[in-house]
């Protein structure tokens, strides 16, 4: 037995007798006849509250070990498939927000807000393009009051689209701003409290509550005004901006983001306003989508029924930002969570909107069709924390010719489809899989493609291609053909591509003994299909569900798999093996295999990935396969750059300046460098980079590593070159490598 005081968030941290410690909010409700359960397993945490009422939370470690302790509740409707989580309807503007319509798809202005014109050209571009709700920086008295002449502007030209106003550390702004657009969204790491300076603070009780009833005076205010005008509001909180006072209690992670917020979503509720969202927007995709679960398990045991904001914050250009916001924003979709997305890029704010689009595209299809899987029960995935389940890697067997040990790779494997015409030519070929040369014959590299797949294999005769794949699979690069390939034109060393039915009914065992083999499965298959497995010895797993199918989803049949792997105990690799149709746009490839297999990475649940797509080129593919692995925290093979996506506090082009600190400083695998505009969400917003170039005064630069600044004021023209300094200074520059 054991009694004590929680938050009513539920909030659990470590204590010694009951794995549970009580955390400071406000709210506090007082809980007896705690007591340790078994269930199976898991061991379970039940707190009773003693207020009158039926409420149990139930609480588990995050895994293992873990001193985490989250809601056993649900994160999502169904674990199986793809059921949209319900919400109410919150109106913004004109636009309704919630379950029973579309994913809003939104963005952000990056003029000048006090440059009027120039705000409405790019709302109605924006407009033009087709997104639901664009959000405008107001920082000072000056943009708030441009803000009344932006929304008449755009009304008198018939543009009536919703206008949200993004505000930091501005109580008095947002006041003011109210009055005219349609949403305020506050940061609650900054609305009331002070900048972050990542000291450690200890509070005694009445000072804690003292802090929070200042939240309450300053915030206050603004939700009587929005419900005064019918305004909706965003509660969005940023990994990169949480307080002291927060970060000293819950810590820098996905527990404090959702306490920030909650303090807020409290204080709305308890003066009756409900037209809030929340978001919970981090750089790094894992964070991010820990965050956002663990927000819906305590709304589920609240009963709340708030929408969801989703987006990847600083997620870059290009490529790189389509893949971490898909990762990101698409495995939180697939799981029926989520009712306006942005996906945040370093280009211009209309190059948003259609990579956003098909993005909720992809989730409102899974969810309209329900695509998913029959039930099964999951105990192994780790929704909250990041563990990873790391297949067996291959090892080496007595009395074999080559290294099969290279086949796969530690941190993430990528495999690559190579068709027969590509041995035709085979440095090109070497060069596509990114293997270095030298006097033309191919070695292993930082970012080389560690096996292939070769659907026919060339003629017993034809010497030159046999060649050029002995010469892969002496560099132990794995080769893998399907078995009627390898029994009709057998190629020495290579690992043979079977299914189940293959499996079943022993044509491998026409193979010689000792050959390596290679399992294709889909995941739904009947459990009493797959038994087989616990009988064979394979090297990798590929899972392979057909694009094409409409009810089935990729996900959850994975998630199956690995459910069943782990009952199990079957520690084979699993590489999540996705072929796209012929003519599939770059961006649908990128966002599908983003959330598909992202989805599945960043709960660690996979070895590695092929993508195929007959009408793509090697390049564009090995990329996108390396972007993914390291936009899942898995295999860093190139500099990570954490990129904002400019708005009107950017203090210099950020789209040039970008361009050129990525063409100076790209060959530094392993370096991470933020590139910010200003530091409005705070320099814990750099928290994943080492070093970080961020705008501090019209002109000026201030240069960081990790969350410190150490040189301030640098005239931009130096800038660059002074970062490349400080990157020697610490020891990780390298030279670029040269062109043989």
């Amino acid at each position: 037995m054991a009694t004590g005081a929680v938050p009513a968030s539920f909030t659990g941290l470590k204590g010694r007798d009951s794995c549970l410690g009580f955390g400071k909010s406000m709210g506090f409700v007082r809980v007896c006849d705690m007591k340790r359960m078994k269930t199976r397993r898991t061991r379970v945490s039940v707190i009773r509250n003693s207020n009158p009422g039926p409420d149990v939370a139930e609480f588990q470690a995050a895994s293992e070990g873990s001193p985490l302790l989250v809601p056993r509740q649900k994160y999502c409707e169904s674990l199986h498939k793809t059921v949209r989580r319900k919400t109410r309807t919150v109106m913004v503007g004109n636009v309704p927000l919630g379950s029973e319509h579309p994913i809003r798809i939104q963005t952000m202005t990056t003029t000048d807000t006090k440059n009027i014109a120039a705000t409405v050209e790019q709302v109605m571009k924006i407009a033009d393009k087709g997104a639901d709700i664009v959000r405008i920086t107001v920082q000072g008295r000056k943009e708030a009051d441009a803000c009344f002449e932006i929304k008449n502007t755009l009304v008198q030209k018939n543009y009536n689209i919703p206008l949200v106003a993004d505000i930091h550390f501005a109580p008095s702004v947002a006041l003011r701003v109210a009055e005219c657009f349609d949403k305020i969204r506050v940061n609650p790491g900054n609305f009331a409290d002070r900048r972050a300076q990542f000291e450690q603070l200890e509070y005694t009780e009445e000072e804690y509550q003292k802090e929070l009833q200042h939240i309450e005076e300053v915030f206050t205010p603004l939700v009587e005004k929005c419900k005064k005008y019918g305004r909706a509001m965003r509660i969005g909180t940023n990994h990169g901006s949480l307080s002291d006072r927060i970060m000293s209690y819950y810590g820098d992670s996905p527990r404090g983001m959702v306490e920030s917020a909650f303090e807020f979503a409290r204080l709305c509720r308890k003066l009756d306003f409900h037209n809030f969202v929340f978001s919970m927007k981090a750089s790094n995709p894992v964070v991010m989508v820990q965050a956002y679960r663990l927000l819906v398990a305590e709304m589920y045991v609240h009963g709340w029924d708030y929408p969801l904001h989703l987006g990847v914050t600083e997620a870059g250009e290009g490529e790189d930002g389509r893949m971490k916001s898909a990762i990101g924003i698409g495995t939180l979709l697939q799981d029926g969570l989520g009712d306006t997305i942005r996906v945040s890029l370093t280009e211009p704010p209309e190059e948003e909107i259609d990579p956003c689009r098909r993005l909720a595209n992809l989730g409102m299809r899974a969810s309209e069709l329900q695509q998913g899987v029959a039930p099964f029960k999951e105990k192994h995935r780790h929704y909250f924390d990041f563990q990873r389940r790391s297949g067996q890697l291959p090892t080496q067997k007595e009395g074999e010719e080559v290294d099969y040990r290279g086949v796969l790779h530690r941190d993430g494997s990528v495999l690559m489809s190579v068709s027969l015409d590509k041995l035709k030519a085979p440095e090109l070929l070497y060069k596509s899989l990114a293997a270095k040369l030298v006097v033309g014959m191919p070695f292993k590299d930082l970012a080389t493609v560690d096996s292939i797949l070769l659907r026919e294999l060339p003629p017993v005769d034809d010497n030159d291609a046999r060649l050029a794949l002995k010469r892969l699979i002496d560099i132990s690069m794995g080769v893998i053909t399907p078995l009627s390939e390898q029994l009709t034109k057998p190629m020495p060393n290579a690992m043979v591509l079977v299914n189940l039915k293959e499996l079943s009914t022993g044509a491998y065992k026409l193979l010689p003994e000792g050959t390596r083999l290679v399992v294709s499965v889909r995941g739904d298959e009947p459990y009493e299909d797959l038994q087989i497995l616990k009988d064979i010895d394979a090297t990798m797993l590929l899972h392979n569900l057909p694009y094409g199918e409409d009810k089935i989803s990729r996900v959850h049949a994975a998630r199956r798999l690995f459910e069943f792997l782990g009952e199990n105990a079957l520690n084979f690799p699993v590489i999540h093996h996705i072929q796209f149709p012929n003519g599939v746009h770059r961006d649908d490839l990128v966002i599908g295999a983003g959330t598909n297999a992202g989805a599945l990475l960043v709960d660690g649940l996979g070895d590695g990935v092929l993508l195929e797509a007959p009408d793509q080129d090697i390049d564009f593919l090995r990329n996108t396969s390396f972007n993914l692995l390291q936009g899942c925290r898995m295999r860093n093979t190139k500099t990570e750059y954490v990129s904002c996506p400019s708005c009107g506090r950017t203090l210099f082009d950020l789209q040039e300046i970008s361009a050129e600190i990525r063409e100076k400083t790209s060959h530094l695998p392993g370096v991470s460098i933020a590139i910010m505009g200003c530091i409005v969400n705070g320099p814990g917003e750099m928290a994943d980079a080492d070093f970080g170039y961020v705008g501090g005064a019209p002109g000026k630069i201030d240069l960081y590593v990790g969350k410190t600044v150490v040189k301030r004021a640098i005239e931009m023209e130096r800038a660059t070159d002074a970062l490349i300094q400080l990157i020697k200074d610490h020891g990780r520059w390298v030279d670029p490598p040269t062109e043989e």
